[in-house]
């Protein structure tokens, strides 16, 4: 197995942190740093990644801080993807962070929540609303600034055509939608399963670059996400958001994070290029597509500062997904039924600076329940 594809491209001068969960006798979860090609736990030194991030000398501490050796970084990534019993594997690198999320933040996600919306949540009459929009608003949002003159002439235009909605204003509007995705601890990592709410007929990945923020505001690092998403539900009713975002191993974050440094920073992450690659297990079908972090319409750094500040504040630090820039519309059962998941999907999300995050996909009520909350951990952390 090539697992080198896995990691960053320079991997040699990334900082990286993650965590691991070690098997008996003591298991449970370890905060754990990559250095030299080796995975070191570092528990002993840091209680968790909430309060690694907030040190203001983390890029020195990792460089300097001692720990027990777990092996290779390649053979931790075998095992993630694997799942052999008795060997350590990696999980979501954060831990009690809150999970937020950014919504509608490129012009095509916006495209087709709108979409989703006026379909109701039904696939086949997306290519039509599809072509319709496009003739009406045209395809290319992404140059209009959120909030300016441009963007509150446009929307005046189209609420006197009837054709305002909910969707256009938090893409162009001046406040960004930014939502609770999942709980702290029940994110998942790479190699595991991500999963569908079985109720769910029409869905997709979303691939997205997750920022690291300390509980001071900071952006300390970044990694991938996959904020799974179900078009159907949401296309229903807005207002179930919640069932169709949060909802067991609906989020995948990893495979580590990125620390911010003198080679990579926010501006290595303005300037990425994200690939996504789906490939079918029942029915050989692959679809690739990659995209650009220049077209997001609301800069990170003003994502960050609508979700904290003296509004809002987070003493356990968050990850902020990004918002995605794909939305697939291929279409794989059938001529104008667009893009859905197959149980058994292999998810690829990848970017040279990050590596890649890799999920199957799966109905969340046939994958193991999440038990592993706050007070398990607490109860490790103290050995009981």
């Amino acid at each position: 197995m090539n697992t080198e594809r896995f990691l960053p491209q320079d991997l040699e001068r990334a900082r990286l942190v993650g965590r691991v969960w070690r098997p008996a006798p003591d298991a449970g979860p370890a905060l754990v740093v990559v250095r030299g090609g080796e995975v070191l736990d570092i528990s002993r030194q840091c209680a968790c990644m909430a309060d690694l991030l907030d040190r203001d000398d983390v890029v020195d501490f990792v460089e300097r801080v001692e720990g027990e050796s777990l092996g290779p970084v390649e053979a931790l990534l075998e095992n993630s993807l694997a799942e052999p019993a008795g060997t350590p594997r990696l999980l979501a690198p954060c831990d009690v962070q809150a999970i937020k999320a950014c919504g509608v933040t490129f012009a095509v996600s916006l495209l087709e929540r709108v979409i989703e919306e006026q379909a109701g949540g039904d696939p086949t009459r997306a290519s039509e609303l599809r072509q319709e929009l496009q003739q009406m608003i045209g395809s290319d949002l992404s140059r209009i600034v959120p909030g300016s003159e441009q963007a509150m002439s446009l929307k005046a235009e189209l609420q006197s055509r009837g054709a305002w909605s909910q969707y256009m204003e938090v893409g162009i509007g001046p406040d960004a939608e930014v939502f609770t995705k999942s709980q702290p601890l029940s994110s998942v990592g790479f190699g595991d399963r991500v999963g569908l709410h079985p109720a769910s007929r029409w869905n997709n990945p979303e691939p997205e670059i997750v920022l690291a923020v300390d509980a001071a505001g900071r952006t300390r690092g970044a990694t991938l996400g996959n904020d799974v998403n179900l078009r159907d539900i949401e296309g229903r009713s807005a207002l179930l958001l919640g069932k169709a975002k949060d909802n067991n191993a609906s989020c995948a974050i990893g495979p580590f994070i990125r620390l911010f440094d003198e080679h990579f920073d926010i501006d290595s992450v303005r300037g990425a290029r994200v690939s996504l690659r789906i490939e079918g297990d029942d029915d050989g079908f692959v679809l690739e597509d990659a995209s650009d972090m220049r077209q997001i319409s609301r800069d990170p750094l003003d994502l960050v500062a609508q979700t904290i500040g003296a509004h809002h504040q987070y003493p356990d630090g968050f990850m902020l997904f990004l918002g995605t820039m794909f939305s697939p519309i291929q279409d794989r059962d059938g001529e104008g039924q667009g893009f859905t998941h197959h149980i058994g999907d292999t998810v690829t999300i990848a970017t040279p600076s990050l590596g890649a995050l890799v999920n199957r996909v799966d109905h969340s009520d046939r994958l193991p329940p999440w038990t592993f909350g706050i007070r398990q951990w607490l109860a490790h952390r103290r050995g009981g």
